[in-house]
């Protein structure tokens, strides 16, 4: 996802960047190692994921540390690319978020970022769908309904709500999300981490296995075990004025 978005941006090399929402690195590391930047910054609030992207061979220069995207801990026009990787519906004001990415960005420069659309993002969708047939409060912690600026109408709108930026332009991204087999598919759901894994966590063992069985029936598994899933997000840019 942060090749496709990466190239999407065909920014030239030599520039200051900073990730907002970082994590533990994905998108920066993409950035140092395709982009040759001449700075790269990455603020999350997370302490753990920060130590996860320090690990990172790529990242051994980079400038991380804890950070709140509503507060960039940067004066205004630092940064000729402020970009951000899966992190912005997570941001309980993206509206106020939007506005600092902005603040730090150089005239010229660039903000950009992606989110998942999680009513394409199959893994998700599979697991949900069956869960929600189950058990009809599982619609109120699906991501599809939780997240609806998740979608390319609502990011467009939010970026036309920053006065600082440029008319936007956006895209779809598009991956493969390949499993080998079911238990490299529903392994990630037994782990408690993150809303539908809690969730598949919280049920009774008999209710756990029943949802199991009907999203292995649900998904498109192949005679050799393996399931060809896809995954789709949404892309914004635009120039700060």
């Amino acid at each position: 996802m942060a090749a496709q978005f990466l190239t999407w941006l065909a920014a030239p090399a030599d520039l200051d960047w900073l990730d907002v929402g970082c994590g533990t690195g994905a998108l920066a590391g993409a950035v140092a190692q395709t982009c040759r930047p001449c700075r790269l910054a990455g603020i999350d609030p997370s302490v753990g994921f920060l130590d996860q992207a320090r690990r990172q061979p790529d990242l051994a220069r980079a400038e991380l540390q804890p950070g709140d995207a509503r507060a960039l801990p940067f004066p205004d026009r630092t940064f000729d690319r402020v970009v951000s990787g899966l992190a912005l519906n997570f941001v309980p004001d993206p509206v106020l978020a939007v506005h600092e990415m902005a603040r730090v960005a150089r005239p010229g420069g660039e903000v950009a970022l992606y989110v998942w659309d999680y009513a394409k993002v199959e893994l998700m969708a599979h697991f949900w769908a069956v869960a929600e047939s189950l058990d009809p409060d599982g619609q109120d912690l699906d991501e599809a309904t939780r997240f609806p600026l998740c979608r390319e109408s609502a990011l467009a709108q939010l970026f036309a709500e920053e006065n600082s930026l440029a008319p936007s332009a956006t895209r779809a991204i598009e991956i493969a999300t390949p499993f080998r087999d079911f238990d490299d598919y529903w392994s990630p759901f037994l782990g408690g981490q993150g809303i539908a894994p809690a969730y598949c966590m919280s049920l009774p063992e008999e209710q756990r296995a029943e949802l199991c069985r009907q999203v292995r029936h649900r998904l498109p598994i192949a005679a050799d075990g393996r399931i060809e899933l896809h995954a789709r997000a949404w892309a914004i840019r635009a120039t700060r004025q």
